[in-house]
């Protein structure tokens, strides 16, 4: 009888929740459609949906404090249905909230001239979020750099996926007659290594585009359209599915025979001398050859100014060494008047987390680091544990953040100390192992700080091992180096991207935590890197005038090698040395 009468109830129209909210006029209702009825049916009628308007109530109060207890961050772990929670609240947001979203009330970040406010605001909420999240920034961009921005996005307009340009650029390709000039040029970034790598080479790859005024247009991969927002308004920046040659990405290397170090090894070296092909495969991987370091001649840069469609592959930051190439060097003295701003400003102009992934951001942020009054990024990243083992990593953590004061020292004597600022530090930890953050939050649980500081430790997740082409995997990855980028203070390892992108968007000098050896914790165990720029781990040392190996690393003042890798290049500013 129950669930007949519940089938009857769900049948009126008239009743639903949503559109009728009063539960009066609901009954009234009923009673109305029946007036034949007898007075008896219709008590027990009216009885019956007075219990069934009670188990609703009832249902919808713990549906709803079960929502809101699925969305509180765990300590320690991503939920994996968090995005989808996040983009169910979107779409629930009331309309007036789109206001809040005014050109007004944009953050000045981007009313710098950094970002173009063309944009669908609720469609990349980071976008207009981020900037009060961030420190503010005090390195500017160039009234340069800004104009070139917004003249790359009209080309991008004019010449992107499936605009005229690009489906006749592309007839001309697939047809394979001798390339026409043309105003659309591309450069095909291909989704390659992981995603700290990815990162720093799709912002080489941008800056390339931008130095020869060509198209970027960048293979998603497996998630990068699900972890990135579009950086160009109106037309995207991901190559079509249906680009003709996308099948083959996988497969190109040294010896594809589009790729150019090999064209250069069959004509002896000299680009003047080949024929102009309508594509190019740049292969600038860490293990490339002397032929494909060409590339980073002016020669050879004339030649390739030519061909219309580049496709590149590298997990390299290679943008050191953009700058000793003569014919770029006033247009990058003009872009970036400060060389150590390159990626930070880069950074903060293409990558921008889609809104499930800044809904882990903010969620992970408000719950456990908003309220400290201090906050400190710690990003461990081992490479080798048989030369780096848990213990000498665990000591070489405490004795960097002991000897830069970064977190004070605990009293083993003393079971209590009252406190004396009661100032607050939040330590937040990104590493595959759980293991560091259990001994460091075991270490000032069970003994005071000598300060008195409150110190609290959080991880938001620990996957053991790198899981490159997981979906979930990548979008934590993303979430935490944003995370880490929003400290105040940082901690990050050797060799590592994961920690060079966390500085570069945060703007931050961290402290780096040298390689060790022998087994050994180095002395010193950290140093302050002398620019916030990643390191180039696999530069060229070649004279391209002279035709001889040289040191790179001291052409020019501003490219120099990196702390954590002798031979690696990196960006300095000269002006903040003197």
């Amino acid at each position: 009888m129950i669930y007949s009468a519940m089938k009857r109830f769900n049948k009126n129209p008239d009743t639903d929740p949503e559109t009728h909210p009063d539960t009066d006029s609901r009954s009234d209702n009923n009673v109305l459609r029946d007036p034949d009825s007898e007075c008896r049916f219709e008590l027990n009628s009216m009885r019956l949906m007075g219990i069934f308007l009670v188990i609703l109530m009832a249902v919808s109060v713990l549906f709803s404090v079960s929502m809101v207890l699925r969305d509180l961050p765990v300590d320690g772990v991503w939920e994996p249905n968090e995005a989808r929670v996040f983009e169910e609240k979107l779409q629930k947001v009331p309309s007036s909230e789109d206001d809040s979203f005014q050109s007004d009330d944009v953050p000045k970040e981007l009313l710098d001239g950094l970002l173009s406010a063309e944009f669908d605001k609720r469609s990349c909420l980071s976008r207009y979020q981020s900037a009060s999240y961030h420190k503010p920034s005090s390195q500017k961009p160039s009234s340069y750099l800004i104009s070139r921005l917004r003249s790359y996005e009209a080309l991008h307009k004019r010449c992107g996926p499936y605009t005229e340009s690009y489906n006749k650029t592309l007839e001309n390709l697939k047809s394979g007659h001798p390339p026409e000039s043309s105003d659309c040029n591309y450069l095909v970034w291909i989704s390659f290594s992981g995603l700290g790598n990815r990162i720093v080479t799709l912002a080489s790859a941008f800056l390339y585009a931008l130095l020869t005024n060509r198209v970027l247009l960048v293979d998603p991969g497996v998630d990068m359209i699900d972890l990135f927002c579009e950086p160009f308004p109106e037309v995207s920046w991901f190559l079509p599915s249906d680009f003709p040659i996308k099948k083959q990405f996988d497969h190109f290397d040294q010896n594809s025979p589009h790729c150019y170090g090999r064209m250069l090894k069959n004509n002896s070296t000299k680009s003047n001398g080949l024929k102009l092909p309508s594509l190019a495969y740049l292969h600038l991987v860490h293990d490339y050859d002397d032929h494909d370091k060409l590339f980073f001649c002016n020669e050879d840069q004339s030649f390739l100014q030519k061909v219309p469609w580049l496709i590149m592959k590298t997990d390299n930051y290679f943008i050191p060494s953009l700058f000793l190439i003569p014919s770029f060097e006033q247009e990058l003295s003009n872009l970036f008047p400060k060389k150590d701003t390159v990626f930070h400003l880069l950074g903060r102009y293409l990558f921008h987390p889609t809104n499930p992934v800044w809904g882990l951001i903010t969620r992970y942020y408000h719950a456990y680091l908003a309220k400290a009054d201090e906050r400190i990024g710690l990003q461990i990243r081992v490479f080798d544990t048989v030369i780096s083992p848990f213990q000498q990593v665990l000591d070489q953590i405490l004795a960097c953040t002991s000897k830069e004061n970064l977190l004070p020292e605990i009293d083993r004597q003393k079971a209590i100390i009252h406190p004396g600022t009661q100032m607050s530090k939040a330590v937040l930890i990104t590493s595959l192992s759980s293991g560091y953050l259990q001994k460091l939050r075991d270490m000032y649980w069970e003994h005071p700080t000598a300060t008195g500081e409150v110190i609290s430790f959080y991880q938001p997740s620990h996957e053991e091992f790198q899981q490159t082409e997981k979906h979930t995997h990548n979008r934590k990855a993303w979430a935490e180096m944003y995370l880490l980028s929003l400290t105040d203070v940082l901690v990050t390892s050797s060799w590592s991207t994961f920690g060079y992108v966390a500085q570069g968007l945060g703007g931050l000098k961290s402290w780096i935590l040298d390689k060790p050896e022998n087994k050994t914790v180095p002395n010193p165990p950290c140093r302050r890197v002398m620019s916030m720029e990643p390191c180039f781990h696999a530069p060229p040392f070649y004279d391209c005038k002279a035709k001889r190996g040289i040191d790179t690393g001291s052409v020019v003042p501003h490219v120099r090698h990196c702390e954590d890798m002798s031979w690696g290049l990196k960006l300095v500013d000269l002006e903040k040395e003197l």
